[in-house]
C-alpha cells in the first residue's frame, strides 16, 4: 500500500465451500437490486401495477445480461475468435460484459413484454432510469475488487494503486492511476440526482427523464472511457471505440430529449390501462356495496299469546 493513495483490495473473490463467490458479481447484484427498488417505488407512484413491474423486469434483466456479454464479444472479436484467441465466448463468468448492450438488450426486452402487458414502455424506462443510474454506479465497484479498466498513470492524491500483476502492458512502470471506477460511480450518482430534480421540478413523463439519462450519461462515459488503458481494437481518430460509442449515444440523447419536448409535452395520465381498469373496478363494486342499506323492521311485533 501506498501511502496518500486508493488502496486497491487484496481479493476479488471468496470461498463458500466448494463454490466461489466473486465480487464483482455481488456488486452488480447490488446495483440491479437498487435499479430494483428505486424503479419499483417510483413506477407504483406513477400509477403501475407491482406484478407488471416484475415480470417485465424479469424478462429484461436475464436477457440483458445476455445482450452485455454479446456487445463484448462482438468488439472484442480477436480475444475469442482469433488466432491468438484464449478465452471461450460462453464463459461469462470469465468476465466481459459491457453496460451498452446491457441496457439495449434489456430495453428491447422490456418494450416487447410491456407492449404484450399494455404498459406504456416511456413511462417505463422514466420511473427506472434514476435507479439504473445508481445501481451503474454500485456495479462499477466491481472493477475496483478485479483492479480492471483504470485509467491513465496519476500522481493525483485520489491516485488508485495497481498491484504489479494487473498492470496493462507498456505500463508497468507505473503505481497509481485514474480511478475511472470511481469518476463514473460519482457520476451516475450525480446523474441520478439531476434526474430526480428534473422529473420533480418539471414533470416529465413520455420518455424524457430516460432521454436525459442517456444524454447525461453518454456525456460522463466519453470522458471516463477517454482515460482508460484498456486495449481498445477500434478507434475514431483520437477517440476509443467505447468513446466513440458513448460520444454517439450523448448526441442521440439529447436529440430525443429535445423532440421529446416539442412534440411530446407533459406527462402520460395513464401509465398502466390494465390495472387502472382493475383499480376502477373494485372502487366501482366498493361504491356499490356501500349504496346497498340493509332493511329495518319498524313494525311492532305482534303480542304473542300468553306473553305478559
Amino acid at each position: 500500500m501506498i501511502p496518500g493513495f486508493i488502496p486497491s483490495p487484496s481479493i476479488s473473490s471468496f470461498s463458500l465451500g466448494p463454490v466461489t463467490i466473486h465480487i464483482y458479481a455481488l456488486c452488480l447484484l447490488a446495483g440491479i437490486a437498487a435499479a430494483w427498488v428505486i424503479g419499483s417505488r417510483r413506477w407504483t407512484a406513477r400509477g403501475g401495477s407491482t406484478e407488471n413491474f416484475e415480470t417485465i423486469l424479469l424478462w429484461a434483466i436475464p436477457v440483458g445480461i445476455v445482450g452485455a456479454r454479446f456487445y463484448h464479444v462482438m468488439t472484442h472479436l480477436g480475444d475469442y475468435f482469433g488466432p491468438s484467441a484464449n478465452q471461450h465466448w460462453w464463459a461469462i463468468w470469465e468476465g466481459g460484459i459491457a453496460i451498452y448492450g446491457a441496457i439495449g438488450f434489456g430495453a428491447l426486452a422490456a418494450f416487447l413484454v410491456a407492449r404484450r402487458h399494455r404498459v406504456a414502455f416511456a413511462a417505463l424506462a422514466d420511473a427506472l432510469a434514476p435507479g439504473i443510474a445508481v445501481g451503474q454506479a454500485l456495479g462499477r465497484f466491481g472493477n475496483w475488487f478485479n483492479q480492471e479498466l483504470y485509467g491513465l498513470p496519476t500522481q493525483l492524491p485520489w491516485g488508485l494503486e495497481i498491484d504489479p500483476a494487473h498492470r496493462v502492458p507498456g505500463f508497468e512502470n507505473y503505481a497509481t492511476f485514474h480511478p475511472t471506477f470511481l469518476y463514473e460511480s460519482v457520476w451516475n450518482l450525480l446523474v441520478a440526482g439531476v434526474l430526480l430534480w428534473a422529473d420533480r421540478r418539471f414533470r416529465l413523463g413520455r420518455g424524457k427523464v430516460f432521454a436525459l439519462y442517456v444524454a447525461l450519461y453518454g456525456f460522463g462515459r466519453t470522458f471516463t472511457e477517454s482515460l482508460r488503458t484498456d486495449y481498445s481494437y477500434d478507434v475514431f481518430g483520437p477517440l476509443r471505440f467505447n468513446a466513440g460509442v458513448a460520444l454517439l449515444i450523448c448526441l442521440v440523447g439529447i436529440a430525443a430529449l429535445v423532440l421529446l419536448v416539442r412534440l411530446r409535452p407533459g406527462r402520460e395520465s395513464v401509465v398502466d390501462p390494465t390495472f387502472e381498469t382493475n383499480l376502477s373496478l373494485l372502487v366501482d363494486v366498493a361504491s356499490s356495496d356501500e349504496s346497498i342499506e340493509p332493511s329495518v323492521e319498524t313494525a311492532d311485533d305482534p303480542a304473542k299469546p300468553g306473553s305478559d
